[in-house]
């Protein structure tokens, strides 16, 4: 899966100006979850300003999941479950990549539950190819099509995906605090 990132900014005179043209700078293709792509695509601190430093952020994004007041804009490419499931699957090999790859995304997954986690975070969650089902901690699941869109108010959840084909979804969390 090809991203274009088309970012805009500001000249010495302060005049709009195409800052870059070029891919995601940080985009996984994972060696042991087949099929399983990642994209980090940008990240905004909390209390941003602008003019954005020309500096790409998602290059220094120290975590998948934004502290409270900033965000991060990712595309997911799930392979469908299967891959998970087949005898030559190994999880722990596949638990150290998530860990090098996905730094404070990683550690909020369940060992005991697979699949399953929370995040302190509202996310916009929109599905742009393929099939997947959102479940939620007491079970409950929802069928996803093309163009459905989720939003997630830090609930513990997993994305499943139950057909033969990937699924790409589009991102955006919004960092937030959870209350007590």
């Amino acid at each position: 899966m090809s991203i274009r990132r088309v970012i805009t900014g500001h000249n010495a005179a302060g005049k709009s100006v195409f800052v870059a043209d070029t891919g995601a700078s940080r985009t996984t293709a994972f060696k042991h979850v087949p099929g399983f792509i990642t994209s980090l695509l940008w990240e905004t601190r909390p209390q941003a300003t602008v003019p954005v430093p020309q500096a790409d952020p998602a290059e220094s994004a120290k975590s998948w999941v934004p502290e409270p007041g900033g965000t991060n804009l990712m595309f997911i490419t799930f392979p469908p479950d299967a891959v998970m499931m087949s005898s030559s699957f190994d999880p722990a090999a596949a638990g150290g990549e998530y860990i090098q790859v996905l730094p404070g995304l990683a550690e909020k997954f369940e060992m005991d539950s697979p699949g399953m986690h929370t995040t302190d975070s509202v996310d916009y969650a929109v599905l742009l190819d393929g099939e997947i089902h959102l479940e939620l901690d007491d079970g409950a699941t929802k069928k996803l099509a093309p163009r459905d869109v989720v939003i997630q108010n830090g609930t513990r959840h997993a994305w499943r995906n139950k057909s033969d084909k990937p699924a790409t979804m589009l991102f955006v969390l919004v960092g937030a605090k959870r209350k007590s």
